[in-house]
């Protein structure tokens, strides 16, 4: 094993998005991590790409059999991953009491869009109506629409993140006190908490509380999208006044930056401008300049880039490429992106691992507590 969070051991009750991918984190950064899956678990996408670099075993969590198999594997792990609603691991038997009366040194991690408590708490969500509630939707989309910057606010920004700092906090404390806890991490309170320069700038005016009138939002033209002479497009981020000064040098424009009353003219004129050229003309009039402007690549782009293939930002995975976990470690690299297992795939080599017997497994087998694929 390699990476920073070797040795770590991480128990994941299965779910979808943000619980997932934090255990992909923790897993490709090196932690020892096994998913738990239910015996009939199927797949939401036919990729699964979520579920990788880690082994699984398949459970009837129903089973009082099941919940005593799992607590024996959570008596020797570090940290224990739930996306569930709030309420359901405790009718289950697998609730934090029951974790940490087994194992008072773990770190409890759950995952939801609303939290543990509050009137939302128990209620349906998504990325979009937890980013909702916080103000970053209404911050994010054109002048006439909100609109959701994929599910990257609430599920992976907010969520997952939040989720593996909170973790890693957490197991730092315990190396402090010896003792475990609960780490209680809900959507609507990371993408709340991304936002908080946004309300900085608001308490102290110089954010306005509608799209397309900040400086990071649209409502400047040096810092927006131009669409080309093929329909592709540039992003343009020339905030400071040297690359503002760069930009309109290679734009052949002359405008005063903070003439804010030319603003509509300034982006008229960039929007012609940009538009007498394809995508990857201004790419290379940009190349090596300080405008900050760059091309905007597709998802078949992105892992070509030449600065993208250096970094290794992309890794060959099954039939095209798949993201590496960042950041870099210079000591103790990442391990590159791992397969998807099937649920159940590793029952029974990771209960033997755990310390269980073989006549104790098949037996297990056999009673449909666990399950093989």
């Amino acid at each position: 094993m390699t990476g920073p969070l070797a040795g770590l051991r991480v128990i994941e009750f299965a779910g979808i998005g943000p619980g997932p991918y934090a255990c992909l984190l923790l897993a490709e950064l090196g932690a020892e991590v096994i998913r738990v899956d239910r015996p009939s678990a199927g797949g939401l996408f036919d990729a699964e790409v979520l579920n990788r670099s880690r082994p699984t075993i398949a459970v009837d969590l129903k089973s009082p059999a099941g919940v005593e198999t799992v607590l024996r594997l959570i008596e020797g792990a570090d940290v224990v991953v739930e996306g569930l609603r709030p309420g359901v691991m405790e009718r289950l038997g697998l609730g934090p009491e029951e974790c940490l009366g087994r194992n008072p040194r773990l770190i409890y991690g759950r995952m939801t869009g609303w939290g543990q408590t509050g009137p939302l708490a128990s209620a349906a969500g998504h990325d979009i109506t937890y980013a909702a509630l916080t103000g970053a939707l209404h911050a994010t989309g054109s002048a006439d629409k909100p609109r959701n910057a994929v599910n990257l606010v609430a599920d992976f920004g907010g969520g997952t993140l939040f989720l593996v700092m909170g973790i890693l906090a957490a197991v730092f404390e315990r190396g402090v006190s010896g003792r475990g806890q609960v780490v209680d991490a809900a959507m609507v309170d990371g993408a709340a908490s991304l936002m908080t320069m946004v309300y900085g700038l608001q308490a102290a005016g110089l954010w306005q509380d509608r799209r397309e009138a900040n400086l990071l939002d649209g409502g400047a033209p040096f810092y927006d999208t131009y669409e080309c002479a093929d329909g592709k497009h540039v992003a343009v981020g020339a905030l400071e006044h040297q690359f503002f000064a760069e930009l309109m040098k290679h734009t052949g424009l002359s405008f005063e930056q903070w003439d804010v009353a030319r603003w509509p003219e300034m982006r008229a004129a960039l929007t012609e401008v940009f538009r007498s050229r394809t995508r990857d003309e201004w790419a290379a009039v940009f190349e090596g300049t300080d405008a900050c402007v760059a091309p905007v690549l597709s998802l078949v782009e992105a892992p070509a880039h030449p600065h993208n293939v250096a970094r290794g930002v992309f890794a060959p995975y099954r039939d095209g490429v798949a993201p590496r976990v960042a950041p870099v470690f210079s000591r103790t690299p990442a391990l590159p992106p791992g397969e998807v297992h099937a649920a159940g795939q590793d029952t029974r080599t990771v209960l033997l691992a755990a310390g269980f017997g073989e006549a104790e497994v098949d037996a297990l087998l056999e009673q449909g507590v666990v399950t093989q694929a």
